[in-house]
């Protein structure tokens, strides 16, 4: 492994030096393909757009970051920033520098890259859906030929935007976003097969939502009993991360986990509220007005921090969080905008 690491350093060194005029650029890329886009972002526009497309992209990306978070605890991927003051392939004093960013010390392990699957995961969806809805238009065919093609391209551009900017931040080797996007596209082929995602329910959310938080804290504690060191990344980050503040426990996969499973709790109770469950206005300006608000709150809401010292409060309130965040969206604001419109509606007939 370490010649495959050595060639990635060297391709991150060619990036830093040849290309760090388009730093802004290329970093941006990261921030765009973290799932807090998705959350805060994308799913509330989408789900008053088209309901399923805003599940399906919750599953896939919930379903994709567990297995993502397993498969860094099993293969042990080596991060850059640290790997060239550790390894042993380079003779003393001729490793290569690697420039760091303040998005650079994520503290799990590198293998395989999360941004990577999570974006081919969420753009697939996003492109499939708006295949859909042209296909449902009843789109002309040399029209919709020539659409599937540019969104499936632009989808192939976003995806080199998004691994080129997690190798030159010195976050990740080739060989880990390649094997991140590869496996976000199965991910994505298995889900859309799961039909019954879409009419799940309370019970079926609860259950998914215990056993992989369960699984997934469980997988650690066994790991830690079988004399594993889960914290060897967070070391590691620690000691050559050029900076103690860039140095975040939200970048780790058991805070991955638990945003995740606090956004599928929080979808299913919104689903299945009775807010929800009464009559919903259909019109074009109470779903833009439904849009336009959650985003604004949302905004709200993310300014919410916290420490995080006590690491099981910091999991606690990062779960509730993100439950809420699904809650504005699916529930709350669509219920408010709703009795507004009542009102009026009952003034007028007085």
């Amino acid at each position: 492994m370490d010649f495959l690491h050595s060639v990635g350093v060297d391709f991150i060194v060619h990036l830093q030096t040849k290309h760090n005029s388009y730093e802004d650029w290329i970093s941006l890329a990261s921030a765009v393909a973290d799932l807090h886009t998705l959350f805060f972002i994308l799913f509330p526009i989408w789900f008053h757009l088209r309901r399923d497309t805003a599940v399906k992209l919750i599953w896939v990306t919930a379903i994709g970051d567990w297995i993502n978070m397993v498969l860094k605890w099993v293969l042990f991927g080596e991060r850059p920033y640290w790997w060239v003051h550790e390894s042993q392939f380079y003779a003393a004093g001729s490793a290569p520098s690697l420039q760091q960013s303040p998005i650079s010390c994520e503290t799990g392990p590198g293998s395989p890259s999360g941004h990577a699957m999570a974006s081919v995961e969420v753009w697939s969806v996003m492109v499939s859906a708006l295949l859909a809805i042209a296909t449902e238009k009843r789109c002309p065919s040399l029209l919709y030929r020539f659409l599937q093609i540019g969104l499936w391209i632009l989808v192939v551009l976003i995806e080199v935007w998004v691994c080129t900017s997690r190798v030159y931040i010195a976050t990740h080797f080739p060989h880990q976003v390649i094997a991140g996007v590869i496996i976000g596209l199965m991910v994505v082929a298995v889900v859309s097969k799961m039909k019954w995602i879409y009419r799940a329910s309370m019970k079926t959310y609860f259950f998914v939502v215990v056993f992989m938080t369960f699984s997934g804290f469980g997988f650690y504690n066994l790991l830690i009993v079988l004399g594993v060191d889960l914290m060897w990344t967070m070391e590691k980050a620690q000691k050559w991360c050029v900076r103690a503040d860039w140095v975040h426990l939200d970048s780790n996969p058991l805070a991955s986990l638990v945003r995740n499973m606090g956004s599928m709790f929080g979808l299913g109770l919104g689903l299945h509220s009775a807010l929800y469950t009464e009559k919903k206005n259909t019109s074009t300006s109470f779903k833009m007005g439904c849009v336009i608000v959650s985003l604004v709150l949302l905004q709200l809401l993310d300014g919410w921090t916290f420490s995080s010292q006590n690491h099981l409060l910091f999991y606690c309130l990062s779960f509730v969080k993100h439950a809420i965040a699904l809650l504005i969206s699916t529930t709350l604001v669509p219920w408010a905008i709703s009795r507004i419109f009542k009102g009026k509606r009952d003034k007028k007939k007085l």
